[in-house]
């Protein structure tokens, strides 16, 4: 007898033992730190002094790259990174140099860039499937990191790791409220990306037709039509009504269109919008702190809100004096339509700068200024449309180790200020410190040389005046995001094809959120 409960008790135990080792091995697959966050000669370095990394291109007056003495570069030589990312500016700039990275640390770099809906599905493929075919991730705040967050490493296991190279500047250095977007999801807690590049809509106008019939379009109308920070969303509609009818009439010649839009049925048609609608008041749900660190449940809709209702008819009255092509533009093409000479405004991303003073793919060179965007009822509101970089924490230790080095490098000032000037670059630093360099401040300023080398500069200062918390919209940042997006940009295309009212659209819009959120 006394040997049956004997063996009773060594089975439950062994039991308790299998469950608990089952339960570790699960925590430990969950979590987002790494197991190694150590340097492989951590034993031979001194945490104490910083020295600066074997990098050439010092810029004076920007933080530098460091790592603490006797810190090898080449300890991960011949590991082989894959990153995906959006085909954007810095992505191109950093492929058109990364043998800078790979010549000093041995570590082989393919960068995979393609379309944002391709990243996502790829992104999302590997991550249910828990591998890290991928190690390095454009984690978009809104379709990748917001749905996605659990399977980024928590970076602050990096930046509390002695051994390795630090952030140089500091997480400080960072645009707040962009760290904040790009690096966050739900709370404070873990970090899982650095801000990478940060695209923010204003408003890209011809100054020559604005120059010219700005007295013959006061006496019509009664108010300065100049784009700016007075200009309403009302006024602007009437400004681009007044350029396309005197355009058909032959009497303006320098365009044939008033105003052109990225209103595709498309993720650009909800950017587009939603500038309109956070100037009247208005978002997508009604608790409106959304826009940064995020949360897992919205709450209920705001969409049949008074300023939701207002901000749709006045943007479907917009798009009807607008370029007849505006609705089957992304920005991509609004970008083209503009740099064709065709339009007189364009509300578009900041980055496109750089394509509207090429000669090789611009007829408007010299003829762009570049202003805030029109105003509501309650402001000013800018779409942000920033994204951070990340790393996959199904990754090997020293696959992660080697992703923390590329990381550190691809959003170090100094790779800031190279994508800046590249060829193949664009203006999208998100440190301060870059902005505070002399050259950079007279890049901003038109007809310099500076501006001519790094045009994307030239729309900062109306950027940078964005980008303050009561100028800049930053669209709920939610795990059902990617599926509200759809909702709204394809309820929005059928009201611009006259199937429904604006009033009928918002309604929709906020009868299939609550369906997705659940409330």
């Amino acid at each position: 007898m006394k040997r049956d409960i004997l063996f009773k008790i060594i089975v439950f135990l062994a039991i308790i033992s299998m469950v608990l080792t089952a339960c570790s091995s699960t925590s430990s697959t969950n979590s987002q730190k790494p197991s190694d966050t150590k340097a492989k000669n951590a034993e031979n370095i001194n945490t104490e002094v910083q020295v600066d990394a074997p990098f050439d291109g010092w810029v004076e007056g920007l933080p530098k790259i460091t790592a603490p003495e006797g810190f090898d570069w080449k300890q991960f030589e011949g590991v082989e990174l894959n990153v995906i990312t959006e085909n954007t500016p810095p992505s191109s700039a950093l492929a058109a140099n990364i043998n800078l990275f790979e010549d000093v640390t041995g570590i082989k770099v393919n960068i995979e860039q393609s379309d944002l809906g391709t990243v996502v599905e790829k992104t999302s493929l590997d991550f249910n499937a828990k591998s890290a075919k991928y190690h390095v991730i454009y984690a978009d705040p809104y379709q990748i990191l917001a749905k996605h967050s659990q399977h980024f490493v928590d970076l602050n296991a990096f930046i509390d790791e002695k051994t390795m190279p630090a952030i140089p500047g500091g997480l400080e250095d960072f645009i707040p409220s962009q760290l904040e977007v790009n690096g966050y999801m739900g709370d404070t807690e873990a970090l899982y990306a650095l801000p990478y590049d940060n695209p923010t809509m204003v408003l890209a106008y011809r100054k020559d037709v604005f120059e010219k019939y700005k007295d013959e379009f006061m006496a019509d109308k009664g108010f300065d039509w100049t784009p700016g920070p007075n200009l309403t969303w009302e006024q602007y509609y009437e400004a681009a009504k007044w350029i396309t009818e005197k355009a058909a009439a032959g009497e303006i010649t320098e365009v044939k269109y008033g105003a052109g839009h990225q209103a595709k049925q498309h993720d650009s048609l909800m950017n587009d919008y939603s500038n309109i609608l956070a100037g009247y008041g208005g978002d997508y749900f009604e608790d409106t702190e959304l826009g940064a660190v995020g949360k897992s449940n919205p709450g209920k809709s705001a969409m049949t809100s008074d300023a939701a209702k207002k901000s749709a008819e006045l943007y479907k009255k917009i798009i009807d004096v607008s370029a007849p092509g505006s609705t089957s533009w992304d920005w991509s093409g609004l970008g083209e339509g503009f740099a064709a000479g065709d339009i007189a405004m364009a509300p578009e991303w900041h980055e496109f700068s750089s394509m509207f003073e090429n000669p090789d793919s611009s007829k408007v060179v010299g003829k762009v200024s570049w202003a805030s965007l029109p105003k509501g009822d309650v402001r000013q509101a800018h779409s942000y449309g920033g994204t951070g970089i990340g790393i996959n924490k199904y990754g090997t230790d020293e696959e992660k180790k080697a992703a923390w080095l590329f990381l550190v490098w691809a959003t170090s000032p100094q790779a800031q200020y190279m994508i800046l000037k590249s060829e193949v670059g664009g203006s999208t630093p998100t440190r301060h410190s870059v902005y505070d360099i002399e050259e950079v401040q007279k890049g901003m300023q038109a007809g310099t040389e500076e501006s001519k080398q790094m045009p994307n500069l030239l729309p900062m200062k109306v950027t940078l005046e964005a980008w303050k918390e009561e100028n800049v919209y930053m669209r709920p940042k939610v795990p059902q995001w990617p599926q509200i997006d759809t909702f709204i940009f394809t309820e929005l295309s059928k009201m611009l094809a006259d199937q429904q009212t604006p009033e009928e659209t918002v309604e929709e819009i906020a009868k299939q959120s609550d369906q997705a959120t659940g409330n």
